[in-house]
């Protein structure tokens, strides 16, 4: 099973799900091809009505607390309630595409920075 199905399923089996998207972005980043290590995550359930969007990371990142302490570098997440997802009435916002992280800051290129 990918890194991909296994948040697939995990997140199917703890979140009442209306819908659920998971994208695997890691053939927008300087990894090797195949690589499963950024992945967007468009979840809508109803466990979220109500809850701050720091309380439904955090329920999120409780799921996946391994695929994070492993392979996952990045976990870009928009979690909605169904009301909001209804009301917003489009689809996730896509996500920006890799500067290079620190290889195109002048502080790391100079040796500045750690």
């Amino acid at each position: 099973m990918s890194l991909q199905q296994a948040i697939e399923q995990k997140l199917s089996n703890a979140f009442a799900s209306h819908h659920l998207m998971v994208e695997n972005e890691s053939h927008k980043h300087n990894v090797p091809p195949n690589s499963e290590t950024h992945f967007k995550v468009t979840l809508v359930a109803p466990e979220f009505e109500g809850q701050g969007k720091v309380k439904r990371h955090q329920s999120v990142y409780r799921v996946l607390a391994e695929e994070m302490a492993g392979g996952v570098h990045a976990l870009a997440l928009h979690v909605y309630s169904p009301q909001e997802w209804e009301a917003s009435g489009q689809p996730a916002p896509e996500s920006p595409n890799c500067m290079g992280g620190s290889k195109k800051d002048p502080a790391f290129a100079s040796g500045g920075g750690q």
